[in-house]
């Protein structure tokens, strides 16, 4: 569904309007865009007029079946005679048989005219285009349709056309502009400007069909822009230097800058190299394999030459991140075989004459650089023996909080043992001094393998030992072991090899965010509902989970609480590196209960239909209809003088279907999209009927008998009831009032014909009116009872209530 262009252009106007308040161009938007037109109500045989001015922006007119715009402007005036039921409350003068219409007083210097092309179709209960044909032209006289034609000129020229190609459900806008009002048109088609023939513009967008009867045009005018002739001149002057506000200018001047700024990056990119930057401040809370995530963790970029040589380059790395130059020490990140990118040497000195292009092949290059620490108040990066020393990265993992961070890294010897770097280990961890450690080297992102021998050299220790290896730690007593889910780094690897981020939001709430919660995909139901029910702060017990659809972004089937599979079976249909989401929902009882329940949910009405208000009811599932109303009965408030016995009804498109018994089991009844359940308390009269008597449904309906509304009815009718008395019982029961119950005309409706009740007061009802035509007639073809009147509830929109209104933020 798009945005509606008119909703745009009324929104930007606001906006424009808003902003012109308390500056030299306040008003001029109701100057240029501001029509009136008098809305009137004439009484024909007394003297009494009735009228109210009121301000347009545009005029919306009506295209099914009209010629051209004259027959639409014509329809827009047309008059309509109030008589008979529709007469004119005329105060002191009564009812009174009147013309009602409207007539324009003044049209606007610029007069925009929004072409109904998007009208609700109440037959398919959805929005559809119009592609009627309707002409308009490019001169225009609308001295016709004004009050007073001889002081206000309705001479128009048409300045711009705005046409939509496409249907309701998607499109494309395209504009036509006569930018100088002389005839010479041009095409504005998103970013490309081009010319055009007055025959694209306007001919070609009447709309309509083709020679071929059965080929429609699907591109045609939707919003037309005219101006006055009169001021054509001053409203398209000619815009001078003088006239354009400086800040204007300076911010053409600084596009215009930018872009000779951009225009000139691209000419020069094969010049340049992008350096990125990672620091390690930027490890702190990195939970996974390697020292950071390249997905997550954001470099410090830099643009440099190619032929600057690597200590230049080091200098405007050392500047751009506020250090000496000789407290920096770049370690180029490789990828290695296994997967994981690691820092490796460069040595300065032998390249420190090399050119940035000498060194790295491509145009980026990716650099830890290792910085001096402040609080160590050294001068500068101790040496590192490229021969016999070794850079390594250390991690902590504390098995209780099962937490893993970056804690230090170390010009390690090569010669030295594991021992003998115990003690600062134990300090960066705040850990005391000689616990006992265990250490594991990370191989990869999903593999650890446990060094046994911390009396050995780093060099036998590790195979294969290089820069940049990681060696993970963590304090191995066997009491602090034996009560972690998580005991050692190895367990930890392979629960990160499983650990998966998932969305979880409110079903009940289709705008809802959700929150993420990370998990691991060897969880059962239970352990994912307490992790869930942390962050919720509630009771596990008390929510419902329910699975993704796999082609459409919906919550799907319920999980049962006593599902046996994983969360890894639950996302299985999830792409690999997508993100995931399940639903969920607050119970009002707990699961385990819920799932031999059947959630039910109906509408409670009350005090002649004033109180409505949804019931979500949690019968058995093998109950029926009497188990559920006496559940209801718990949950409302029944009328002190009533009969507290309640009924159930089926509602199909604000019409009572059928009253269900209450022996009908539950698992008979299902909710579709046109059908609620209402449950209300049996009046007095109802409770027991005799033989001539019969429930009638009442359904409010406008003009159609398919434009139904409103909250239908139960009736008991009495055959031989006079007709002033049966309406009167009607009254009392919709409580509407005396003036405007005269204008409900009443008929019986049967087989999708409206039988009007005759006007006559004392003329009794006969009940056969009322009885099916063959004994077990459905309930749909059973004649009911229709209330035809206005339907004074707001309209619907004609926009999809998945659209989201348009807001400008500026």
């Amino acid at each position: 569904m798009q945005h509606d262009v008119q909703e745009l252009c009324r929104v930007l106007i606001d906006n424009m309007e808003s902003k012109m308040k308390g500056t030299c161009v306040e008003g001029t938007i109701p100057r240029l865009l501001e029509g009136k037109m008098l809305s009137y109500i004439k009484c024909t045989n007394v003297d009494y007029v009735s009228q109210r001015e009121e301000p347009f922006y545009d005029i919306q007119l009506n295209v099914k079946g009209k010629k051209d715009i004259y027959e639409s402007f014509q329809e827009y005036i047309a008059v309509e005679t109030l008589d008979g039921d529709n007469k004119y409350d005329a105060g002191e003068y009564g009812l009174q048989e009147a013309k009602k219409g409207v007539i324009f007083a003044k049209f606007p210097p610029v007069l925009h005219l929004q072409l109904m092309r998007f009208q609700y179709d109440p037959i398919t209960d959805t929005n559809v285009k119009i592609n009627d044909r309707c002409e308009f032209m490019e001169k225009l006289n609308l001295n016709r349709f004004l009050q007073d034609p001889e002081d206000h000129l309705g001479q128009y020229t048409l300045h711009a056309v705005l046409v939509h190609s496409g249907d309701n459900h998607g499109g494309h806008y395209v504009v036509y502009i006569n930018p100088s009002g002389d005839g010479r048109w041009a095409k504005f088609d998103d970013d490309v400007v081009s010319l055009a023939t007055k025959k694209e513009a306007i001919d070609n967008n009447f709309g309509g069909y083709e020679d071929d009867i059965t080929v429609k045009h699907c591109t045609n005018a939707y919003m037309l822009v005219y101006i006055r002739d009169s001021e054509m001149k001053d409203i398209l002057e000619d815009v001078d230097e003088n006239s354009i506000p400086d800040t204007l200018v300076e911010r053409l001047q600084e596009e215009k800058r930018l872009e000779a700024q951009r225009r000139k990056e691209r000419q020069e990119a094969h010049l340049y190299m992008t350096v990125d930057v990672v620091t390690e401040d930027q490890f702190a809370g990195h939970q996974g394999p390697d020292l950071f995530d390249t997905e997550k963790t954001k470099p410090k970029s830099f643009k440099v030459l190619k032929s600057k040589k690597l200590l230049e380059v080091l200098d405007i790395l050392a500047e751009g991140l506020g250090y000496p130059s000789n407290q920096i020490r770049p370690w180029p990140l490789q990828p290695r075989s296994n997967g994981t990118t690691r820092p490796s040497l460069l040595d300065t000195e032998e390249n420190k004459e090399k050119t940035l292009g000498q060194i790295v092949e491509g145009n980026q290059w990716f650099l830890f650089l290792e910085t001096a620490d402040p609080e160590e108040g050294k001068v500068s990066l101790p040496i590192f023996d490229k021969t016999n020393d070794v850079l390594l990265f250390f991690k902590h993992y504390d098995p209780i909080q099962k937490t893993l961070a970056c804690v230090c890294h170390l010009y390690t010897p090569l010669s030295a043992k594991f021992v003998d770097v115990i003690p600062l280990l134990c300090e960066r961890a705040g850990l005391p001094q000689k616990t006992p450690l265990a250490m594991f080297e990370e191989v990869k992102s999903t593999y650890v393998e446990q060094i046994k021998d911390l009396n050995g050299t780093f060099e036998r220790g590790v195979e294969e030992i290089m820069d940049g290896d990681i060696i993970c730690f963590q304090r191995c007593e066997h009491d602090v072991l034996s009560t972690s889910e998580l005991p050692t780094v190895a367990d930890y690897f392979r629960d990160l090899h499983n650990r998966v981020e998932v969305l979880f939001c409110d079903k009940n709430f289709p705008t809802d965010p959700g929150f993420c919660v990370n998990l691991s995909l060897r969880m059962n139901y239970m352990q994912v509902a307490k992790a869930v029910s942390a962050h919720l702060e509630i009771d596990p017990m008390m929510l419902q989970f329910f699975k993704g659809q796999a082609y459409r972004d919906a919550p799907g089937n319920p999980l049962r609480c006593t599902y046996e599979g994983t969360l890894r079976d639950l996302l299985i249909y999830y792409k690999p590196r997508g993100p995931k989401k399940l639903y969920y929902q607050v119970l009002s009882i707990p699961i385990d209960q819920l799932e031999n329940k059947r959630q039910f949910k109906c509408v409670w009405v009350a005090n002649r239909f004033k109180d409505e208000r949804e019931l979500v009811l949690f019968p058995n599932k093998d109950g029926t209809v009497s188990d559920l109303l006496n559940e209801a009965r718990e949950q409302v408030d029944l009328q002190p003088d009533g009969t507290g016995k309640l009924r159930l009804l089926e509602i199909i498109s604000s019409k009572v279907f059928n009253v269900i018994g209450n022996d009908v089991p539950l698992e008979h009844l299902t909710n579709q999209a046109q059908r609620t359940f209402r449950i209300e308390e049996i009046p007095e009269d109802e409770i027991e009927l005799g033989k001539d008597e019969l429930l009638v449904p009442v359904a409010h309906f406008s003009k159609e008998i398919y434009q139904t509304f409103g909250s239908p009815f139960l009736i008991r009718i009495t055959d031989g009831e006079s007709i002033t008395n049966f309406k009167e019982r009607v009254k009392k029961k919709i409580d509407i009032q005396e003036k405007e119950f005269e204008k409900v005309k009443f008929a019986v409706i049967h087989m999708g014909r409206a039988m009007y009740l005759s006007e006559e007061t004392d003329k009794p009802i006969s009940l056969k009116d009322f009885l099916p035509q063959a004994p077990g007639t459905q309930s749909i073809s059973k004649p009911w009872l229709g209330l035809d009147h206005l339907n004074k509830a707001p309209k619907r929109s004609r926009y999809s209530f998945l659209e989201r209104p348009i807001k400008i933020h500026n």
